[in-house]
């Protein structure tokens, strides 16, 4: 075997090691309780805090600050909720929403690639 197949075949092992790594070793953030009826989300990367928890019947403002210039994460989308916002740069965007069901519902931005969770309680 040649110097390069070694390399190559060392390089991709390590490329399949941190695909592996990024996408299904990724730790879920802990649920950040809401005890108030409002919450700030920053959006940088992601969200963060990227669980929630918040009281079934009460309503909730979510209060997303976009921090990311990224184009993927200038809008929000609640499907559960049936709601899509966009985000302005370096801006506070409320979203209040009341669930009227407990679970876990989804947060996501507008190209689905980022995700959050809240969970009602």
């Amino acid at each position: 075997m040649s110097i390069d197949k070694i390399l190559v075949a060392i390089l991709s092992l390590a490329g399949m090691a941190f695909t592996y790594w990024f996408f299904l070793m990724k730790k879920e953030g802990e649920a950040v309780v809401v005890n108030t009826n409002s919450v700030d989300i920053t959006v940088m990367g992601g969200y963060s805090p990227e669980v929630i928890s918040i009281p079934k019947g009460k309503t909730t403002t979510l209060n997303f600050i976009r921090k990311d210039p990224s184009s993927c994460l200038e809008e929000v989308v609640l499907p559960d909720f049936k709601i899509r916002k966009y985000l302005p740069l370096n801006e506070t965007t409320p979203i209040q929403v009341t669930p009227k069901e407990s679970g876990t519902f989804e947060i996501v931005c507008g190209m689905n690639m980022f995700h959050g969770k809240i969970i009602v309680k």
